[in-house]
């Protein structure tokens, strides 16, 4: 009998393991890891360290500060950048929603963004603005600001007509259907435009340090790739998935806790 109870314990903590998302993403997480040891002791190529060797890399690079440095000089294109983005992106997404004259104006511009190759112009930008500052934060506009724009203009015309006509039964004023109806229904939408808006900007200002001028992050994994210290260079692009998954991450808690009550406690 008390075999079996053991094996019924040990069954049940099994299907609750099973049940558990948060297991899934560990073990995958764990499989991940352990094939990239395996794939670089072989070795699968003479460029792939073992993750090991990545993983003592990035200690050694957080220990002499040169990750920290390379971050600093990257964060400030990239949060001028969504600023701007955020700002511009909500407000043309907003008036397009709300005007037909602007939607008819700017909706195929923003999707002809959002649907070509705007990565491939980025080096362009360099004709113009040269290969300062000026250049990185455009190319950070350029991936960020057709999400955003798109997402707030597709947030406002899906609003509850149901809402709106209730709003001006009560002899609500255009100005007061916009500002306690629209805005506060497609707010949920606007900030998830938000969330995927800040991952494209990771994007522009990784390519934009890479192709423009190698500078914060971009330097780190031009040099080190320069001189073939490759356990540094995928510690440098593993930080950068990393610092994503974790900012997009916590962007998506706070959207939960802000606008989708009814996910709140879900894994």
């Amino acid at each position: 009998m008390t075999v079996v109870a053991d094996v019924g314990r040990r069954g049940s903590v099994l299907a609750a393991l099973a049940a558990d998302p948060l297991f899934w993403r560990l073990a995958s997480i764990v499989v991940l890891c352990g094939g990239w040891e395996i794939a670089g002791r072989i070795p699968v190529n003479y460029a792939l360290p073992s993750f090991s060797a990545t993983a003592a890399a990035f200690w050694r690079l957080l220990a002499d500060g040169s990750l920290a440095t390379a971050y600093l000089d990257t964060l400030q294109p990239l949060l001028l950048g969504l600023v701007i983005s955020a700002v511009a992106g909500i407000g043309c997404g907003v008036a397009m929603g709300l005007n037909r004259s602007a939607e008819w104006a700017g909706a195929p511009i923003f999707i002809v963004m959002q649907a070509a190759p705007m990565a491939a112009l980025i080096p362009l930008t360099t004709f113009v603005y040269g290969i300062g500052l000026t250049a990185k934060i455009v190319a950070v506009v350029m991936l960020a600001l057709p999400v955003i724009v798109l997402n707030s203009y597709q947030a406002v015309r899906h609003v509850g007509p149901s809402l709106v006509d209730m709003a001006r039964s009560f002899m609500a004023t255009r100005r007061q259907i916009v500002r306690k109806i629209v805005i506060p229904d497609a707010s949920p939408m606007i900030f998830a435009g938000l969330r995927l808006g800040i991952s494209a900007g990771f994007i522009g200002v990784v390519l934009a340090e890479l192709l423009i001028t190698p500078t914060g992050i971009g330097d780190l994994i031009t040099y080190h790739r320069s001189v073939a210290d490759y356990p540094e260079m995928y510690a440098t692009i593993a930080s950068i998935i990393l610092f994503a998954a974790v900012t997009v991450g916590a962007l998506q808690r706070l959207e939960v806790a802000l606008f989708r009550p009814e996910k709140r406690g879900q894994p």
